[in-house]
Formats: structure tokens, sequence, C-alpha cells
């Protein structure tokens, strides 16, 4: 077996097979190794020690979720599980607000609802996503939508293994920049960021939410 719970007492022992001249190989039934699966830390030390590393690949619900969700796939950022705890998953979500890559995530069905909630209060109500469920399945179903509309819908009894695709964030808005330039020529006054961004927030009446993200826009753009 080898999993997260004991990957960091299996790695030494599979390394030493390894050095001994031993083949190892590391199958899941989950997807890909390495994706949102354990095996990066084997392969890092496998790497680090000088032993030769290939890969076979597997069928992955990251890829397979970016094929059918009709979102742009060019560019993309897988971000794994969004965290369990509200407030961390808030803040996780806030941090991406300006990005402009097709966002994908993975989900636990009974969290779905109050994920897709969360997105459509900090990404806009407006941005385009897919719920992907059961993915190469019997009962496999894309559903695609604005995440205002998702997020109804995942209110309903929703189960399986799910993928979210989220569309990334427009280019900045003229209103943004403004907000992001006004930071900027504080901060060259020679205030810190924070008092930047509370000094804008202040003369400009805003959020300080909307001005923390116009500066990530006005970065990203």
């Amino acid at each position: 077996s080898f999993f997260d719970g004991n990957e960091g007492e299996r790695v030494p022992r599979l390394l030493e097979a390894l050095t001994a001249g031993e083949d190892v190989l590391v199958v899941t039934d989950a997807g890909m190794p390495s994706v949102s699966d354990p095996g990066y830390r084997l392969v890092t030390a496998a790497v680090a020690a000088g032993i030769a590393v290939t890969a076979l690949p597997g069928p992955s619900a990251v890829t397979t979720a970016l094929a059918l969700s009709g979102l742009p796939v060019d560019r993309f950022c897988f971000e794994g599980f969004l965290p369990r705890r509200a407030g961390e998953r808030r803040r996780r979500i806030a941090e991406l607000a300006a990005e402009r890559r097709t966002l994908v995530f993975f989900e636990a069905p009974h969290r779905l609802a109050a994920a897709l909630a969360d997105l459509r209060d900090r990404l806009g109500a407006d941005r385009a996503g897919a719920v992907c469920r059961e993915l190469t399945k019997t009962y496999e179903q894309v559903r695609r939508g604005t995440l205002a509309a998702l997020a109804e819908w995942a209110r309903g009894d929703v189960r399986g293994e799910i993928t979210l695709v989220v569309a990334g964030a427009g280019p900045a808005a003229p209103a943004e920049l403004d907000l992001a330039a006004q930071v900027a020529s504080r901060e060259a006054a020679g205030l810190s960021r924070k008092d930047a961004i509370a000094a804008v927030q202040h003369d400009a009446g805003v959020p300080r939410r909307a001005v923390y993200e116009a500066v990530l826009a006005a970065k990203n753009a």
C-alpha cells in the first residue's frame, strides 16, 4: 500500500529496493499518480538518488473535465481540493479571484453546494463554470452554467465524484485599474501595500476587498 498516511515511511524502503537494482511500479486506482494522488515524494527521492523514472499516462479527471467543460483550456490551473473549513475555503477562493487561467478543483459531493456558493460570492455570479460528475462512468453528467445557476442546482442531492471547472477572470475593468493605480501611487510615496490599500479604500469609499482584488487583477493583467 502507498498513500498519504504511509508515504513518508514507505519512500525510504522503496528507495532502498531501487538502489539494490529492483524495479518499483506505483499504480493507482484513482487516476494518475502524483496528480492529487501519492507519488511525487517517491519520484523526488528517486531523482535525487539518480534513479531513472518514467511514467505511463493514466486517465485523469482534470484533463477529462477540461475537455468536456466547454471553457478555454489553452491555459489552466489545477487547485486540487478546496479547504474543508469555510473560512479557509473562502480565503483560498479570494486569492484566485483575479486568476486569468481556467480553474479546476476536486470537491466532495456533500460540500459541493457550499463550495459553489462561495465561488459565486467571491468570483461573481455570472462567472461560467461546469460541474463534472462520475466522469467516464455509467452515470457521467456535465452541468454547465453560471456559478449562480450551478450553486442553485447543487442544493439538490448531488452524488458521485466531482470535478469543478471555472472560467478564469476577465481583463481588469477601468475602475479596477484606477484603484490599482492609486495603490501603486501611494506605495511609491512610501506606504506599505497594506496601508496603501487602506488609504485607497477610505478615499474611494469602496470595500477593502474591491481594492485588493483590483490590485490582483492589475498584477495579472
